[in-house]
């Protein structure tokens, strides 16, 4: 998969922006399930160029559905002219195809989704292909499903720079056991985390640089779920861990609660993802290694910039915008692509985050962490 150069956000993201997505779970211009999934006949209209309908995954394993991927994919979409209806299925595929119905059966402009399980997305794209609505992937691929384009980050990438992270922390000590926790495997995002953590550890394994404990992936990226098999697999080897390479902060903070107990939280590095107020939190207390920043608000942005040319036809304008492609082994295809680049966040990078009003400093700098903050240059 091909890398792209990140382009920091702190010169286009404005004050007011930046604290309504850190506002965490409003609705940002949601209208309710109903609006989704109502009859054939209510309307598509709205802004200038129509109505877009959107469907976000879950609130359950990560805040940033809710809290960043939300009110910016409404702004964007309304800067585009777009009247976004913007639903979360809360893990629910049946919800999620409800939705999907409503909004065809309204006849939305362009549909958005990024779906739990690929099969369900799949399947929405195959009726909404029928209805002559195009589709956008949004952040997770539906494969064997017939989206127009996928907007994502890197996701290989993401995978690297976690185990290039591991890696370089346990290079003086031959040998060291590793744990990899992985996300959902139903989550092609996941397999390609898990691919990059391969590309970088497997010849390490090979070589005897470092030692691999076990590889597992945790079904529906559940936290409660990954610190119960962390617990398990760290009983099983006597405790003899060395590094664990959590596949996102949330089963980062799982497994840090199982080390925490057993007193080696700090002395054992975890990864993780998504650059969360509690994963910043774990890194400046020494407990997290690093994170992985994805700008979201680019992520919103060239989705609705897609959405724009696909709902005028124009497939030229829109070809110019997805330069990459992901290829789809489940129909054998290269479906057109934006993928954006994801960077490493360790303490002194975290500053980077809140500049750019992912994460609010009041958020992370609390109590004890104040003069930590103080220290990484955060204010």
């Amino acid at each position: 998969m091909r890398s792209r150069t990140l382009t920091l956000l702190a010169a286009t993201v404005s004050a007011g922006l930046v604290l309504t997505a850190c506002g965490a779970n409003s609705n940002s211009g949601g209208t309710g399930d109903s609006s989704a999934s109502g009859s054939a006949s209510a309307p598509a209209g709205g802004g200038a160029n129509g109505k877009v309908g959107v469907i976000l995954p879950e609130t359950a394993t990560s805040a940033r559905w809710e809290a960043f991927d939300k009110p910016m994919l409404q702004a964007a979409l309304q800067s585009q002219g777009f009247t976004a209806d913007i639903q979360n299925a809360q893990g629910d595929n049946q919800k999620f195809s409800t939705l999907a119905d409503g909004f065809i059966s309204q006849g939305v402009k362009v549909l958005i989704i990024a779906p739990s399980d690929p099969a369900v997305g799949a399947a929405i794209e195959a009726k909404a292909k029928t209805a002559g609505i195009p589709v956008i992937d949004y952040d997770r691929p539906s494969l064997g499903g017939s989206a127009d384009y996928y907007v994502s980050f890197d996701n290989e990438k993401v995978g690297e720079l976690q185990a290039q992270g591991m890696a370089d922390a346990l290079k003086d000590k031959k040998g060291a056991a590793v744990v990899q926790i992985e996300g959902a495997p139903t989550d092609n995002n996941a397999t390609l985390f898990g691919d990059g953590h391969d590309k970088v550890l497997k010849p390490l394994y090979a070589s005897g640089a470092l030692t691999l404990v076990q590889k597992q992936p945790i079904n529906d990226w559940d936290p409660q779920v990954g610190g119960t098999t962390f617990e398990q697999i760290f009983t099983r080897v006597g405790g003899k861990v060395d590094g664990v390479v959590a596949a996102n902060d949330e089963l980062a903070g799982a497994v840090i609660t199982v080390l925490k107990k057993n007193g080696l939280n700090g002395k054992v590095p975890v990864t993780g993802q998504d650059a969360t107020a509690a994963g910043l939190q774990a890194i400046l207390r020494g407990d997290q290694l690093l994170t992985i920043f994805k700008p979201i608000k680019e992520e919103a942005d060239n989705t609705a910039k897609l959405a724009a040319a696909l709902a005028k036809g124009d497939k030229a304008a829109a070809d110019a915008i997805a330069t990459g492609t992901l290829h789809d082994p489940k129909n054998n295809r290269d479906l057109k692509s934006v993928l954006l680049n994801p960077t490493l966040i360790e303490v002194n990078d975290i500053k980077t985050v809140i500049q750019q009003g992912y994460v609010k400093a009041s958020d992370v700098c609390t109590g004890d962490l104040a003069a930590k903050c103080t220290a990484a240059g955060i204010s």
